[in-house]
């Protein structure tokens, strides 16, 4: 595996990106379901059925979660992440239900330069997982820092 190559001065305000598409089965809900998240509208399809809003199993937001940052791995990737700070605004919208395609967009809200730390920039992100529909099914916006192109590098290009 390579080295991710994009650096904060390589990012743009405005720059959006969507992954592939992944379907979901109930079998993988249940399956993560039953390990992290057992509530009964997770894991058990007939006590689902008699459940006020959904009547089906639905995922847990978890797993959301873990499917879009699967998802997620794929279109921001080659970013030269450092960490993430903080996510805000997170929503879930809309449940996943067995047999939803999904994909993750990504949308490059902002950047700055990191006021403390010199080697690292500060950028925010609004993320969604979307189903085949397009419905948003989870957003949230994240602050995270990646790394700055080093000095000697900058000054060679």
């Amino acid at each position: 595996m390579t080295a991710p190559s994009r650096y904060f001065e390589d990012l743009e305000p405005g720059e959006f990106a969507e992954s592939s598409a992944l379907t979901v089965s109930e079998a993988e809900i249940l399956e993560f379901a039953r390990q992290y998240d057992p509530q009964y509208f997770h894991v058990d399809p007939d006590a689902a059925k008699n459940h006020p809003q959904f009547g089906q199993v639905v995922a847990s937001g978890i797993h959301i979660l873990a499917l879009w940052r699967r998802c997620d791995h794929e279109i921001t990737g080659d970013i030269r992440w450092v960490c993430g700070i903080s996510w805000d605004n997170l929503r879930w919208n809309k449940p996943m239900r067995a047999g939803d395609t999904v994909r993750a967009r990504a949308l490059l809200l902002s950047k700055r330069p990191s006021a403390s730390r010199p080697d690292r920039g500060v950028v925010v992100y609004r993320y969604a997982l979307v189903n085949q529909d397009n419905d948003e099914l989870f957003y949230c916006n994240s602050t995270n820092y990646v790394e700055r192109r080093p000095l000697q590098a900058a000054n060679t290009q």
